[in-house]
């Protein structure tokens, strides 16, 4: 099997994967994914999808990853890794279908708009 490149996105994250077959190696901007994401719930999101397929040690997988927050950036990488696994097994879709993780999440963050505060939120207003 070559090098399966695919794209992740979430928010303003953009997760840029490369999965090839390996011992279960997960490197992110060239850092470990432990020293890249400390806190185990981030680091259980980007493993989620070899779990959920019983392919934890199968493949090693490179991440380049920008924009957004922590969060984004780890739902990123998880839709990318899912879409790559589907690739390479299209029986694996009904494992991660069901789970949520082929579709990409739309929600973005909204405007804020001119004369208030923020996107809903309004000025004090005085009566008088």
């Amino acid at each position: 099997m070559e090098t399966l490149h695919k794209i992740g996105r979430r928010k303003t994250a953009v997760a840029r994967v490369y999965l090839s077959e390996g011992t279960g190696e997960v490197t992110i901007n060239k850092k470990e994914l432990s020293d890249y994401f400390p806190t185990g719930t981030l680091q259980y999101k980007v493993k989620q999808p070899f779990a959920l397929t019983e392919t934890t040690e199968t493949y090693n997988v490179m991440a380049k990853v920008h924009g957004g927050g922590i969060t984004g950036q780890a739902e990123a990488i998880r839709l990318a890794i899912s879409r790559a696994l589907v690739a390479i097994d299209e029986e694996n879709r009904k494992t991660l279908k069901p789970e949520g993780l082929m579709t990409r999440d739309p929600r973005m963050v909204e405007r804020k708009k001119f004369g208030q505060k923020k996107a809903r939120k309004k000025f004090q207003f005085s009566k008088r």
